[in-house]
């Protein structure tokens, strides 16, 4: 079972009061309707039975469901819910007219939890942390009812955007954080642990991978120095001119040459252990910078 799957199936355990249920089915219907007719597609079983049981208990009307083979030869099943009667009474309890659902959903910020749950189970998707990328989308059939729902998103701070796909409009969600905001929104509890216990160990491997490659970027420029430094002490060498440099830049040039791929800070702690003369890395660095603008100043006179 796909993650979108499991969302939907916890969410359709939900006991609601009245209100909610009136919410959460104008957002099933809303998302999925034409302008004409209340008819519901959904490859789940149980959001089929949850949107039949929310028609019967809010009008008392019982209505059609059909099953069939789902296209491409896709093995899934598709349950279509349809309302037949009293079309026009049900729209207008659900304050439905012209694809954007009226005013009442602005009106209480639990009412808009509820109708975006029904969007979810109508129209959304989202992918498994642990697979995919963090990506929340609604698939919507109407650019108004689009901005829509792109508006009541990011009244929740989702920073929901709108992609235009030929003959639809997918309002989506890429932040990781937004996207467990909204499975809480929705109150699909058990997917937040789920979710939020995979991003933490995304989160983490991916610090480990930043500082481990933090680290070997580290290593390349220390090996990348110390090479640098070794080709302006054989430079000064094969030029005869040694003589340029004064003692602890000798000293230093000499141990680079017998550890060329130690550490600045390593070859501070080889020379003051074997010197007996306490050398820091700072003063080593500045021997080095000092041996490099001799380097310099020696290809100069050659030119």
């Amino acid at each position: 079972m796909s993650f979108t799957s499991e969302v939907k199936e916890e969410i359709c355990t939900l006991k609601l009061d009245k209100a909610d249920k009136i919410s959460e089915l104008s957002g099933i219907i809303g998302s999925s309707f034409d302008g004409h007719n209340i008819r519901v597609v959904t490859e789940s079983n149980m959001v089929a039975r949850r949107i039949y049981s929310l028609i019967k208990d809010l009008f008392g009307i019982y209505p059609k469901v059909t099953v069939r083979k789902g296209y491409n030869y896709n093995k899934k099943f598709l349950y279509i819910v349809e309302v037949l009667e009293n079309k026009k009474k049900v729209l207008d309890e659900l304050g439905i007219g012209d694809f954007v659902p009226s005013l009442f959903i602005w009106a209480d910020e639990g009412l808009a939890r509820a109708y975006l749950r029904g969007v979810f189970l109508t129209s959304g998707s989202i992918n498994d942390p642990k697979t995919a990328r963090y990506h929340l989308e609604f698939n919507l059939s109407n650019l108004n009812y689009a901005e829509f729902i792109k508006k009541l998103l990011n009244s929740f701070n989702l920073n929901s955007k709108i992609l235009h796909r030929e003959n639809h409009y997918m309002v989506y969600v890429k932040g990781a954080s937004e996207i467990g905001d909204f499975l809480r929104m929705i109150s699909a509890m058990k997917a937040v642990l789920y979710y939020e216990d995979i991003r933490i160990y995304r989160d983490h491997k991916n610090m480990t991978n930043r500082l481990n490659n933090c680290e070997q970027a580290n290593v390349d420029r220390a090996i990348e120095t110390a090479l640098n430094q070794v080709k302006d002490i054989k430079f000064i060498e094969n030029n005869g001119n040694l003589d340029m440099l004064n003692e602890k830049e000798k000293i230093a040039a000499n141990y680079r040459l017998k550890y060329p791929e130690a550490s600045l800070l390593e070859l501070a702690e080889i020379i003051s252990m074997e010197t007996e003369t306490k050398t820091s890395k700072s003063s080593l660095y500045y021997r080095f910078k000092k041996i490099s603008e001799i380097a310099l100043k020696i290809k100069e006179n050659y030119k």
